[in-house]
């Protein structure tokens, strides 16, 4: 009796001891697939934020005139923080010239992109004794890049060049498209300097705050749907801008359809634009130098400045000649895709003391057009 009662016990307790280790065991697993799992997870975390990283870091631009960089093939001045400027004079020698100008080029261009100077009648240009330099813009062709650029920044850069040229106290400033503005910075930071200037199809910033909400978010949504996601990123994420114009999920930036001359696939162009595309086609001589010190300090960099939030609005200047010592001229055309006309009309409503002229039938490259320029520069010296 006694011995069937202690192997009863014998067996419970044997029962017991394997029921507790296959518990132990499947916590055990239990543990271990769950540690696994989560290891996975922090691995996966981990590569993912490296790679994210990795897009988000702009690569280092590759500097004119270093071990790796492009040659220096264009003449430069030094600026006082140690950067380089390249620059190309244009018109009769300097010291001859009757009217000096400073000519800012665009977005996605160069210092051989001076349309004014390029297309200038060789009678105008020696009957009025003109005078024309034209400058790379920071990180674009030749120029070092500012990974510092600010709008005032470049106001300087421009004194800068000015007065080591030796272009005396004042002078004009002209700039198309992007390098437009440039121009409000010269109105704004350095107006003492300034004998005139000129706007020609001036980008705006859709977030200046001088613009109404509805007139602005009008215009911003007539934009292509990728070209308002560039804007936005530059606008609200300028971090996220090297890798937004570089990846390959969503559609970037469209191109710049000035780029050769050559149509763009896909996208619409005016009909005034369409007819001067092939007048575009001599930038293929250049085009190569444009980014060749990388996309980050040259076109990125345009659309963070451009874009981002402004240090003044420009509808909130003052005339910079009060006494009519000088003007400042705005052309637009009536048919640009690329700047909203509506937003150009409500600056120069905005702004009394400009000279704005509409072109009827014109698209965003109207200074292509031939005797455009003549017409232009005419028109505010004469």
């Amino acid at each position: 009796m006694g011995g069937k009662i202690a192997a009863g016990v014998n067996r419970e307790i044997s029962a017991t001891a394997h029921t507790r280790t296959a518990k132990h065991r499947d916590t055990s697993s239990s543990k271990l697939t769950s540690g696994l799992f989560t290891n996975t997870i922090v691995v996966l975390l981990v590569g993912i934020a490296a790679c994210v990283y990795q897009g988000v870091q702009p690569p280092r631009p590759k500097l004119c005139g270093s071990p790796d960089g492009p040659p220096v093939t264009a003449p430069r001045i030094k600026l006082r923080d140690g950067r380089h400027l390249a620059y190309k004079e244009h018109g009769v020698p300097r010291g001859a010239a009757k009217y000096k100008f400073v000519y800012v080029h665009g977005f996605d261009s160069c210092r051989h992109d001076a349309i004014v100077a390029d297309t200038l009648s060789p009678e105008i240009v020696e009957d009025l004794g003109i005078y024309i330099v034209s400058f790379d813009r920071p990180g674009y062709a030749e120029s070092d890049p500012n990974p510092k650029r600010t709008l005032k920044r470049m106001a300087l850069d421009i004194e800068e060049l000015a007065d080591q040229l030796e272009l005396g106290s004042k002078f004009y400033v002209i700039g198309f498209s992007m390098g437009g503005q440039v121009i409000w910075s010269c109105i704004k930071y350095i107006p003492h300097r300034l004998t005139g200037a000129i706007l020609l199809a001036p980008v705006v910033n859709y977030w200046w705050p001088g613009f109404p909400a509805n007139l602005s978010k009008e215009a911003y949504y007539k934009q292509l749907a990728q070209d308002q996601w560039a804007l936005r990123v530059a606008h609200y994420a300028p971090w996220l801008t090297n890798w937004w114009n570089t990846q390959k999920w969503f559609p970037i930036l469209r191109p710049t359809f000035h780029s050769c001359g050559t149509p763009v696939k896909n996208l619409q162009y005016p009909r005034p634009d369409k007819e001067l595309l092939p007048k575009l086609a001599r930038r293929k001589n250049h085009m190569a130098q444009v980014r060749q010190q990388g996309e980050y300090e040259s076109i990125h960099r345009d659309l963070i400045v451009g874009f981002g939030d402004w240090e003044f609005d420009p509808m909130g200047l003052k005339n910079p000649f009060p006494n009519n010592e000088g003007s400042v001229h705005i052309w637009h055309g009536d048919e640009d895709i690329v700047v909203p006309l509506s937003l150009q009309r409500y600056i120069a409503q905005r702004l009394e003391w400009v000279h704005y002229h509409e072109l009827p039938g014109a698209g965003h490259m109207f200074p292509y057009a031939d005797g455009m320029c003549d017409s232009i520069i005419k028109a505010v010296l004469i």
